[in-house]
């Protein structure tokens, strides 16, 4: 019967503190690596600063796209600059504009 005693006691004195630890250590583990530990917090902060620099990105392209579009409103719209594009673009000419021809080898000025 000592042999029982002494295999009671051993357990009575190991079993308690090695369950708390292993509680103990399961917290640890998780307040580290778990869902909702340091790891993740550091990926979501990632993440924030990517959502903020896409919002930053996106509201100068907003501001840039509303310039052109305030640049296409009638009172700020040059005629001549807008005929003298389209010009340009589908290469045509006026009746009254003056062409002058000239080889690709001769310079322009």
């Amino acid at each position: 019967m000592q042999i029982g005693r002494f295999f009671r006691r051993v357990v009575r004195a190991v079993v308690p503190p090695l369950a708390f630890l292993s509680i103990a250590g399961y917290f640890g583990w998780n307040a580290t690596q778990g869902d909702h530990g340091m790891q993740a917090y550091q990926q979501q902060l990632g993440l924030l600063e990517q959502a903020k620099q896409a919002r930053t990105d996106a509201q100068a392209e907003q501001n840039a796209w509303k310039r052109r579009v305030n640049g296409l409103r009638e009172n700020t719209l040059d005629t001549d600059i807008l005929d003298e594009r389209a010009r340009a673009m589908l290469n045509m000419a006026n009746r009254n504009d003056v062409v002058i021809p000239y080889d690709r080898r001769d310079p322009l000025f």
